[in-house]
Formats: structure tokens, C-alpha cells, sequence
């Protein structure tokens, strides 16, 4: 048998070999992945969290150290019960810590002339070593049968607190239940907690009666359930929640690949909704949104979207995004300055055009001064196009002291399609008229939702999610789109795009029948300055004759449209496929097939942290790489029975073939 028990009764005072660690101003830490916990010691001292099933830890000294802070601040002293080591490397694997008032001694071991202190206290805590190499709180139970006492605890507290040894390391405690203080907040609720949200502190989170337990059970479960789940909480100075943030495992791998172009979604806390839910949203190879991570802040402050920021930061490798998409906010932009200082922000297109009736709508004339906004917002090609519209709009409509619009021109840089050319967006631009980005929980969160509605709905919607991707790889890879052209640039990323995504290029190559002219009108060496006259649709099912102006240098190859399709959708547009089948080519150039579009883009793509990364370790690589293939089996081995039972089987060979490694070495 690989595995053996060893009994142990050690009595001790109550102290740790290892202490909380005190940082220069006298706070003392509890360095952790998820939740962070920082304060005054005397005071933190007396909040510190109960133990709970799940809570995790960098060792077993650390684990036993935090239980003896923890008896430290009840009254009682702990003493090792069991103890279970590995038989040939005398790796310990499990223990349990008790009471020192649990069970009873041995008639033979009674010492007459000493009280009897053992009472058979039931109060003990049980943990293991996981596969994640930290030790795993199994089991806990808090009551006591007899007396805490305050004299020992005291002078233990004096003890511990006066240790300033500089070789002490901070307790490293991973997945902390630190909701609100105290644990007992978490079941005991006070008049406090049923105040409305007018009547609560703007520094607090609002939890209503159930919504902690709720949250306590949401993460306990994915923490043990969902592999890398990840969360961090922040904390008041009084020492209640104000943010949370969590990712679960998916979400953590769609960062690896989704996340160079974000909308940051705080509609909820805008909108004041019960739930003040934010959320960071991608779009994957398929054209679909996925979720990134998400959060509840207490409001929506500098403060609180920096911690969030940060937060989301450090569970992607400390990387950026290249663009990150926001509502019209000045807080917001603030906050992205300062944590992402290289990253693109741009406000949202969609989420101005949802604002016009509400800031519009009282305004004479109003049906009329809405078609000349969207007209000149969506129709420039140019910038003097679109100040010429503006300024017509202004003077026509007689609007010049309207404060909505005067704010929007000033910030027009930042969300008018004709200024964001040069911007990245991947598909999230919202740049033609009624393409819009929708709340990632749109159909299953209301204003009047309550959290603990919310957290069950929020699973059914991710496995909705996960399914919507897994089906659109499987047709991907297993169906060949129909063609409906002659067109050898249909042809070519026929073999190469996801279906729908294949499907919006396709419709380009369709429309390049619409241009009916391809003329050159400037030659500069290799550089030639081409002009695409198009018949489009407007209102009316009139069509209208539009010029766009289309760079190409045969030296490169290169290809620039005026419109900029490629930069907000990622594929080329009709206008230049127009050009470059002009000039004979009969293949689109590889710099303009992005790997992000491609059916089997997941596959082949590996992530690629920064060189900095002191977690770009040899074994951290090996670990993403296996991570992100076992994931894959997991993705498709959900849509159906059969897929199942496939995955499966094959993940149960792959661990015994890993196994038979193992036993030729010992």
C-alpha cells in the first residue's frame, strides 16, 4: 500500500512555528491568489476569518499556522490529531487538526494530581494535499462543548505579536472565504444587511438577506469543482466586502486567446440593478462573445475600477488588451489610463446611439435631427466629412447650447468611426448602423434580479455558451460552406475561415459585383491611389453612387480601403478584394488572413506570455499546454452522449498511459 496513517496526540500552546508577517506600517498580510486581506493586526486580529471547506494554501505550515491564528483569536490551543504520509517518499498528504480539548486521555496517561482538560470538543479541521500541490480544507467543524477561554489567548496573542523575526514569510492563503468580517455574518443576518441601498454605505457592497450565503456557496462550489477557478475579494476598512471579482476555468483559457480586443460591460452598475454586476466580454473565433471575467463592485468609482482592473490583470499573465471598448464614462477613462496606459480605449458606438432618444427626444424636430446624426456619424468617409455634417446638424436644428452634444464632439476622437480607423476592434466596433454590443447576461439578468436568481442562471448561461462555441467548431471543421461565386478569394478562405465567420466575408466577395468601376487615380512608384465607385442601398431601397478611396502597393502586397473594413472587422471589404483582383492577384496576401478567424484558430494557436513573466517557468509552460489541450477534450465532450463517453475513455487512457511512466521509474 503506497499510503499509511500516523497517529499523533502533540499538545501544544497555541503558536505557530510561522507567523503573519508584519509589513513596515505595522499591517499584517495574508498574501493570497484569491482574497486579499490586509489591516491594523490588533484590529485584524479580531476579524479573522473562520476556517471553511475549501479554503487552500501554499503548505502545511501554512495551513496550520493560519488555524492557530485563528485559535489564537477564538481561545483555544490546537493540536495535531492525524497525521497520513506517503509510505515511500515520507511525503505527508493529510492531517487533521483539533482542539487540545478533544477526546479523552487514556485511564493509564490520567495524571491525578492535574485537572482533567480533555472534554471531547468536536471543533477540528481536516485537509489534504490536492492535485493543485496546495493543502485543501476538507472539512471543518467550529462548535466547542466547552468554555473558550480569553486568559491563554491573551497571552499567546502578547507572544505572537511581539515575534518580529524578518525571515517570517506571510501565510500565502488561497480561495479565502473572507465574505464580509466575519464567518458568522454569513448565517446570522442583522437589520443591517435587509437596508435598502439608499440607507447602505457607498463604500460597501449591497447584500441583501441571502446573497452572502448564496455567493459563499457559489464560489465554495466552483472552487472545488472547477479547475483554476479564480477569484479575489476587496475589503473595506471596517472589514466588509466592497468588489469581488471572479473567472472560472473557461473564462481563464478565453483570455488566452480572446482577449486582445475587450468590451468592458458595466450596464448593471450603471443602470443601478439589483445585482451591480461588470463583466469583461471577447469575441472568439466565431464571431461569438465570451465572457473574460467578472465582478460586483460597490460603486462605480475610480477606486473600485482600478482594483478591478487589476484584478482581471492578474489572473491573464499581467497582459493588456490592444483595445478595450467602454460606455462614455470620464471615471472609466481615468482608470484605464492608469492601469493600462498602452492599451486603445474607445467608447462604445452603440451604447451613445442608445442614448439619443433619452437625451434627444424632447427636442423639436426630432425625427429629423436623429436621421442627420446617424447620417453623418456613419456615412463619413473622411473627417472633414463628418464636421461638415455635425456643423450643419448644429446650426440647422438650432442645438449649440445642448450640453449631450457639445461633450460628445469634444470626445468625438474616441467613439466616431471615422476617427477610430486606425483602431483594432475585431468585430466589436458596432461601426455600420444597427449592428449593436448587447449585455453578455442580457436574457437572464432584469434590474429587479436578485443575486441568488442571478448565480444560478449565470452557469446555465455559460454552458449555453460553451455549447453555442463547441457546435460552431464542430460544423467548422466537419462541413464545407456552400460557394456562391466564381471568385478564387471565396475559394481560398472557404478552406480557412470558421463558418460564420467565412459567411460575412463571403458576402463582400457577393457585393463586389455592386462596384461597378475600379479606376486608378494617383500614381506614386509602387503606390497607386485607386477609386471604387458603388451603388449602395439607403433608405427607400435607393441606391446611391459612393467613391472609396483604395490604396495598393504592389510591393508589399498591400491594400487600404478608406472604409477600414479590415481593422474593424478583421477581413477585407469588397472595395479592395475590387483592387486586388484588378491587379491580378488571385490570392488574398496571408498578412490579411488572421489566424484569429480560422477553424481550427484554438488549435494552433499557443499563448504567448510576456518574457518578463517570472511564471514563464519551463514547468508553468508545460502545465498551459497540457491545461489548454485536456480543455478541448472537456469542450466537445459535452455536446452529447456519444462525444462523452468518447472524451472519456480517451482521458482515462491518457492518465494510465501516464501512469505506466511512473511505475517503470519506481
Amino acid at each position: 500500500m503506497e499510503e499509511m496513517s500516523h497517529h499523533t496526540e502533540q499538545p501544544t500552546d497555541g503558536l505557530a512555528s510561522e507567523t503573519p508577517s508584519q509589513t513596515n506600517d505595522g499591517k499584517t498580510a495574508l498574501d493570497d491568489q484569491n482574497g486579499v486581506l490586509e489591516g491594523d493586526t490588533s484590529e485584524r486580529m479580531k476579524e479573522f476569518a473562520a476556517p471553511a471547506t475549501g479554503m487552500e494554501f501554499e503548505s502545511y505550515d501554512d495551513a496550520y499556522n493560519y488555524y492557530n491564528c485563528y485559535a489564537i483569536e477564538a481561545g483555544f490551543s490546537v493540536r495535531v490529531k492525524n497525521s497520513w504520509f506517503r509510505r515511500n517518499s515520507r511525503e505527508k498528504y493529510g492531517a487533521v487538526l483539533c482542539c487540545s480539548s478533544q477526546g479523552f486521555k487514556r485511564v493509564k496517561d490520567v495524571n491525578r494530581l492535574r485537572k482533567e482538560t480533555r472534554t471531547g470538543c468536536p471543533a477540528m479541521m481536516r485537509m489534504r494535499l490536492v492535485d493543485s500541490r496546495r493543502w485543501r480544507i476538507l472539512e471543518v467543524t467550529l462548535e466547542h462543548n466547552h468554555v473558550l477561554g480569553a486568559k491563554g489567548y491573551k497571552s499567546i496573542k502578547k507572544k505572537l505579536l511581539s515575534n518580529s523575526d524578518p525571515e517570517i514569510q506571510p501565510i500565502k492563503l488561497y480561495r479565502a472565504v473572507v465574505i464580509e468580517s466575519a464567518c458568522d455574518r454569513a448565517t446570522n443576518f442583522t437589520q443591517r444587511e435587509a437596508k435598502t441601498s439608499s440607507d447602505r454605505h457607498p463604500n460597501e457592497l449591497n447584500l441583501k438577506k441571502g446573497d452572502t450565503q448564496a455567493m459563499y456557496n457559489y464560489l465554495c462550489r466552483m472552487q472545488l469543482t472547477n479547475p483554476n477557478f479564480f477569484y479575489l475579494m476587496d475589503l473595506n476598512d471596517e472589514g466588509r466586502l466592497r468588489n469581488v471579482f471572479w473567472v472560472d476555468a473557461r473564462s481563464r483559457a478565453a483570455n488566452c486567446y480572446f482577449s486582445d480586443v475587450v468590451f468592458f460591460d458595466n450596464t448593471c452598475l450603471s443602470n443601478k440593478y439589483e445585482v451591480p454586476l461588470v463583466a469583461f466580454v471577447g469575441i472568439n473565433h466565431h464571431g461569438q462573445f465570451v465572457l473574460l471575467g467578472c465582478g460586483l463592485l460597490a460603486s462605480g468609482n475610480k477606486e473600485s475600477y482600478i482594483w478591478l482592473f487589476k484584478a482581471w490583470v492578474s489572473c491573464t499573465f499581467g497582459n493588456s488588451p490592444q483595445t478595450i471598448i467602454t460606455e462614455r464614462c470620464k471615471l472609466l477613462k481615468s482608470a484605464i489610463s492608469d492601469v493600462f496606459p498602452k492599451t486603445h480605449h474607445r467608447f462604445g458606438l452603440s451604447h451613445i446611439m442608445k442614448k439619443i432618444p433619452e437625451k434627444l427626444g424632447g427636442l423639436r424636430n426630432y425625427d429629423s435631427m436623429r436621421k442627420a446624426f446617424l447620417k453623418g456619424v456613419y456615412d463619413a468617409l473622411k473627417p472633414f466629412d463628418f464636421e461638415a455634417a455635425w456643423g450643419f446638424m448644429i446650426q440647422r436644428f438650432g442645438v449649440a447650447d445642448n450640453e449631450w452634444l457639445r461633450s460628445l464632439y469634444e470626445d468625438r476622437a474616441q467613439w466616431a468611426p471615422v476617427y477610430l480607423k486606425e483602431t483594432f476592434f475585431m468585430g466589436m466596433a458596432a461601426a455600420r448602423p444597427g449592428e449593436a454590443i448587447n449585455p453578455f447576461f442580457d436574457k437572464y439578468l432584469h434590474k429587479q434580479t436578485p443575486l441568488k436568481e442571478f448565480l444560478d442562471k449565470y452557469e446555465l448561461a455559460l454552458q449555453k455558451k460553451h455549447k453555442e462555441e463547441a457546435n460552431a467548431d464542430i460544423e467548422s471543421r466537419s462541413t464545407s460552406p456552400e460557394l456562391k461565386t466564381r471568385c478564387s478569394f471565396e475559394l481560398q478562405l472557404s478552406k480557412v475561415y470558421s463558418r460564420a465567420i467565412f459567411k460575412k466575408f463571403q458576402l463582400e466577395v457577393e457585393e463586389m459585383y455592386s462596384c461597378f468601376s475600379t479606376t486608378q487615380v494617383h500614381i506614386d512608384g509602387p503606390i497607386t491611389i485607386f477609386l471604387v465607385k458603388e451603388r449602395v442601398l439607403n433608405e427607400g431601397n435607393r441606391r446611391d453612387v459612393r467613391d472609396y478611396e483604395v490604396l495598393y502597393n504592389r510591393a508589399g502586397p498591400e491594400v487600404r480601403c478608406i472604409c477600414s473594413c479590415f481593422n474593424f472587422y478583421g477581413y477585407l471589404c469588397r472595395h479592395a478584394l475590387c483592387v486586388l483582383n484588378f491587379n491580378g492577384v488571385e490570392e488574398i496576401p496571408s498578412k490579411y488572413i488572421l489566424s484569429r478567424w480560422k477553424k481550427d484558430y484554438k488549435r494552433l494557436y499557443v499563448p504567448v506570455h510576456g518574457a518578463g513573466d517570472a511564471d514563464s517557468t519551463e514547468g508553468v509552460q508545460r502545465f498551459n499546454q497540457l491545461y489548454r489541450s485536456a480543455l478541448q477534450v472537456v469542450e466537445e465532450g459535452v455536446i452529447s452522449l456519444d462525444h462523452y463517453k468518447v472524451a472519456v475513455r480517451a482521458l482515462e487512457e491518457s492518465l494510465d498511459r501516464v501512469h505506466s511512466i511512473e511505475e517503470k521509474h519506481v
